[in-house]
């Protein structure tokens, strides 16, 4: 399940306050992975740029939290940012150095761009809980599962305009075909409009031919 845009609006309105809203943020826009997010790390942000390299992710395997590269080739990437996620992530640079200085020398130095409030690494698991029972639940959506940000993110990207390819290499698939497949009935209704905005182009006399 996909929210439509007014349900993002209305859930990133009611997260705007949450600590980690640049995490939901970023995956709703640029459509990082849930372990993409959680083992993203400052030096993989550039702000001048205005663009984050996947280099990692953390994921749970048999219970466990463990850091790996990603699964595939195409899941090391750069990917752009627009404005407004780049001022997200800034807030919340200045935010987490207020609480590195309030919690002394029981900061844990993770390097993480998103962490616990000690600075300690996020367990996947309960950034998908807080997703869905401190927020979603809260302002009263559709539940989704936070993964299904992610697709959103694409859906949006594709009713843009946004080129397939592009998509791809933002989301880190592994081949165009794979995320043709994935979002068929995304890009048929784009592709769809496309086509009756081209015909829209051709001036007709008579509209009956």
């Amino acid at each position: 399940m996909v929210w439509r845009p007014d349900h993002l609006g209305a859930f990133l309105d009611h997260a705007a306050e949450h600590r980690l809203y640049a995490l939901w943020h970023l995956i709703a826009f640029r459509g990082l992975r849930r372990g993409e997010a959680c083992g993203l790390e400052w030096p993989e942000v550039d702000f001048k740029r205005g663009a984050v390299t996947i280099i990692r992710e953390r994921i749970v395997v048999d219970g466990d939290v463990c850091e790996d590269t990603p699964k595939s080739n195409a899941g090391e990437r750069v990917i752009a940012l627009d404005e407004g996620t780049v001022a997200a992530l800034k807030a919340h640079r200045k935010q987490q150095l207020a609480d590195r200085m309030a919690w002394g020398e029981a900061w844990v130095e993770s390097g993480k761009v998103f962490c616990r409030e000690d600075g300690s690494p996020l367990h996947p698991n309960a950034v998908s809980d807080m997703f869905i029972d401190d927020l979603t639940v809260a302002a009263g959506l559709p539940p989704i599962r936070l993964h299904d940000l992610r697709h959103g993110a694409a859906s949006l990207m594709l009713a843009a305009g946004v080129d397939m390819k592009v998509v791809q290499e933002t989301l880190g698939h592994s081949s165009v075909v794979l995320t043709a497949n994935t979002y068929t009935s995304v890009y048929t209704e784009v592709a769809t409009a496309a086509a009756e905005a081209t015909a829209r182009m051709v001036p007709r006399a008579r509209r009956d031919a």
